[in-house]
């Protein structure tokens, strides 16, 4: 997120904390710019003194998202691979607790309501998935070569395969706004997969 020297943040970046807020808790398209701008304490016409558009807007909150999920964890070396992966899951499951198992991950919101519609927010999505597949599948041969785990599994499958289920158990957890579905990935991924 950019910022001016000053500790208060930058009107942009205001626009762009309230539209997360609102994107995460409404979707893209529950939200328009007239409530983002309303959330962020600005006039509309400062909105578009700072995004040409909504969609510019979403690519900003989407990188923001990303950076709150603190992906450097899964390359933090002082502790043992599969511990940091854990950690990384823990991390992010504690921020869907604090909103009550509702809001679900805003890749997979913004996945759902716009990959078929925009292609510059399916690019952006498509980036940030691989990305973080990266992450883990780097974090994967690393536990491989640590002897933590199976040395025949195929790191960038199983990094997919983590993701693409953890995205499918946040879905669950919206539905029954409990952290069950997220259990049964901890109990899945760790207890069985990745032993």
């Amino acid at each position: 997120m950019r910022q001016k020297n000053s500790d208060k943040p930058s009107v942009r970046d205001r626009i762009v904390v309230a539209a997360l807020d609102q994107f995460h808790t409404e979707g893209y398209n529950g939200r328009g710019v007239q409530e983002i701008a309303d959330a962020a304490g600005v006039p509309k016409g400062t909105f578009y003194n700072h995004f040409k558009s909504k969609e510019l807007l979403a690519l900003d909150v989407l990188q923001l998202y990303i950076e709150g999920n603190s992906p450097e964890m899964l390359l933090d070396t002082s502790q043992p691979p599969l511990e940091r992966l854990r950690a990384h899951f823990g991390f992010i499951s504690r921020r869907y607790a604090e909103c009550g198992f509702s809001r679900g991950c805003l890749l997979g919101n913004f996945s759902a309501e716009m990959a078929d519609v925009s292609p510059a927010l399916r690019e952006a999505l498509d980036k940030a998935f691989g990305d973080w597949t990266q992450g883990v599948a780097s974090l994967l041969r690393e536990a491989q070569a640590a002897g933590q785990i199976d040395s025949r599994h195929d790191p960038e499958l199983l990094a997919r395969f983590l993701i693409n289920s953890w995205e499918g158990a946040l879905l669950r957890m919206k539905v029954v706004k409990a952290r069950q579905p997220l259990d049964d990935f901890y109990d899945v991924c760790f207890g069985v997969l990745l032993k």
